[in-house]
């Protein structure tokens, strides 16, 4: 077992997570301590000026020093990880064009640490055809199957529904033999999830998240709005799919006239009703849907789920894992995979035409 660190700075933009966890790169050892680092304003709104920029653009370099520079503060706390798992900051995802962008240097990053770093996990996946995302799936078959062999959860499929920036479900077979083999998991972005309400409330309200779904509690959805919102082509894609952060710039356009409470209820109504619109792709239904990241926090958004989901929704922890650092994990995880030559992506994740190893191994000197 090796032990590694991951690190995750996803697209709410809120700080960088990091996390240990003790792996072969197939079977999970063990869960290791963590910590997050919030990103000050001034980094907050560097980066959030560099989205949709492509390498070269202007922004970008700055983005790619506060990347590197708070991801290297942060695991400098962390003597005892043999490898570091780096995702970078993702600032623009282009599969049709064939093009994925996270801004941040693991060689730099492996220098300031003096240790190996694994990075640019979604490039090679988007070069062979497939999505590039999401790359969590075959980290959630791994924690179904550790939850299962610790008790927490009975050898039947479940559902990991991650509420990041984006939203991103998979399904997944504890039973299989691999998370590569056939009918061992299925994923695929659902659509806007944290994003959008942080947006809107870092500009209405200059706060950075919706706390607790307060603001929408408050408010009531505009139904019209979102019906609307579900017509979108996405939708009836088949899966695997993946989304920019800002691939529904309609729907913030559309709530814009409506005052901040109902605005929020209204983004929470999307949400809510393009997990349950995936549902549809899911190859049996699932014995529940375990909550990952921030948007489990959101009790407006879980009640949300709960109404218009066809099982049990229930927060990560139930299986014994931690919500706010499963992302985290995933890239220490997926770093050990690369490390050792094993498929990161497959036909069922991101649609990729074989399975594919990606990420890049940068040593310190």
């Amino acid at each position: 077992m090796i032990r590694a660190l991951g690190m995750m700075s996803g697209t709410s933009l809120d700080g960088v997570d990091a996390a240990l966890i003790e792996t072969d790169g197939q079977r999970i050892g063990g869960f290791g301590r963590s910590a997050y680092r919030a990103y000050s304003d001034n980094e907050a709104s560097a980066l959030h000026g560099a989205l949709g920029q492509w390498p070269g653009s202007e922004g970008v370099g700055d983005a790619a020093e506060i990347s590197v520079a708070s991801h290297a503060a942060l695991a400098e706390g962390f003597p005892e990880a043999e490898i570091v798992g780096y995702h970078g900051q993702t600032l623009a995802h282009d599969p049709a064009g064939g093009r994925t962008h996270q801004a941040g240097d693991g060689g730099q990053l492996a220098r300031r640490l003096d240790r190996p770093v694994v990075w640019d996990f979604r490039s090679e996946d988007v070069r062979q055809g497939g999505e590039g995302a999401p790359l969590a799936p075959f980290f959630h078959w791994a924690c179904a199957e550790w939850a299962v062999a610790a008790g927490h959860l009975p050898p039947r499929p479940v559902a990991f529904l991650n509420l990041g920036g984006v939203g991103n479900i998979t399904w997944v077979d504890p039973t299989a033999a691999a998370p590569e083999a056939e009918g061992a998991c299925l994923a695929f972005d659902t659509g806007p999830a944290n994003a959008p309400i942080n947006d809107l409330v870092r500009s209405r309200r200059r706060q950075v998240r919706d706390e607790g779904g307060a603001l929408a509690a408050s408010g009531r959805a505009d139904d019209a709005i979102v019906s609307a919102f579900l017509t979108h082509p996405y939708f009836e894609r088949v899966p695997p799919k993946s989304l920019d952060r800002d691939a529904f710039a309609g729907l913030v356009a559309a709530v814009e006239p409506l005052a901040d409470a109902d605005a929020a209820a209204t983004l929470v109504g999307a949400l809510a009703g393009s997990v349950a619109a995936g549902f549809r792709w899911l190859p049996s239904p699932p014995e529940m849907v375990l909550v990952c990241g921030g948007g489990r926090h959101n009790a407006t958004i879980m009640a949300a789920l709960d109404a218009v989901l066809p099982c049990a929704v229930r927060p990560v922890e139930t299986a014994g894992l931690d919500g706010d650092m499963l992302e985290a994990q995933a890239f220490g995880w997926l770093a050990v995979r690369v490390m050792r030559g094993l498929p990161t992506s497959g036909p069922s994740t991101t649609g990729a035409p074989g399975p594919v190893c990606g990420g890049r191994i940068s040593h310190p000197r």
